[in-house]
């Protein structure tokens, strides 16, 4: 199959490391010259061009979330109507609303590090994690079944559901926590001794503060409806907490958290 890339950050960067290891033909695109020439020892088809994506049967674009519209929208000039295109952007509804000529089936690995860029990415990167699609009106099951094979090369599994159902759930899980990461960090600043008694506690918390500003600035933009539903019911379960003393409450919240992250809670989507 071939298959085609766009933009070799920390996610496009992973999927061709590892999709440069299977049998099928591997493209890639980037802006960032120093990119091409790291990912030009790895597979030779690596260049600036969109056009040589013209003939690939699945696209990924990677792109930054304020780039990937503009991307779609010159895509369309250069693949045909059976081409699958997918992005990457952890934010869908917003992707979702134009009618695209070619095949669209919008996607989010839900994958990460603190770090960005080329020389951050690595195979393992999707392995286990959980990568969403959200497919549009006009893709049918052989299409879905296209893009599935693909993304098992990663090990990720699997979820498929609506773009409204999806921007909800990750603004929950995903955009509201980075943006408490990074205002908990900010908090703190001008306290000296917060700094010195902060200990793994505080650093596991603010983890997340040091993710790409790019994309945290993106996700506060294109999902912010969302993040201010999240935020709202945060503030209302820290009411209900600190108002309920009841230790059934906080077992619950002690198994609910244990099983999302055991062996039954990953495999509720098979």
């Amino acid at each position: 199959m071939k298959i085609g890339i766009i933009s070799l950050g920390l996610i496009g960067g992973s999927l061709f490391k590892v999709l440069c290891k299977t049998n099928n033909e591997i493209y890639a695109v980037t802006r960032n010259e120093k990119t091409i020439k790291k990912a030009l020892t790895i597979c030779n088809n690596v260049s600036n061009d969109l056009k040589t994506l013209s003939d690939c049967e699945v696209i990924f674009v990677a792109s930054p979330i304020n780039k990937t519209v503009e991307i779609l929208d010159k895509l369309e000039n250069i693949v045909s109507k059976d081409t699958i295109v997918s992005d990457c952007a952890s934010v869908k509804e917003f992707v979702m609303k134009k009618k695209r000529p070619y095949k669209f089936i919008g996607s989010h690995p839900m994958a990460g590090t603190e770090f960005n860029g080329y020389d951050a990415s690595f195979e393992d990167l999707f392995n286990g994690a959980k990568w969403i699609l959200t497919p549009s009106d006009n893709i049918e099951e052989k299409d879905i079944k296209k893009i599935e094979k693909i993304i098992k090369y990663t090990k990720a599994q699997i979820i498929i559901t609506t773009a409204k159902e999806h921007d909800l759930a990750a603004a929950q899980i995903s955009h509201m926590p980075l943006l408490l990461s990074q205002a908990l960090m900010y908090s703190i600043k001008g306290n000296k001794l917060a700094h010195i008694m902060a200990a793994s506690g505080f650093r596991d918390m603010t983890r997340l503060s040091a993710s790409n500003l790019e994309m945290a600035s993106d996700m506060a933009e294109y999902n912010r409806k969302n993040i201010e539903k999240s935020l709202n019911k945060l503030y209302k379960s820290i009411n209900f907490l600190q108002k309920t003393k009841v230790k059934k409450i906080f077992a619950d919240i002690k198994n609910t958290r244990s099983n999302m992250y055991s062996d039954e809670g990953k495999n509720i989507f098979k």
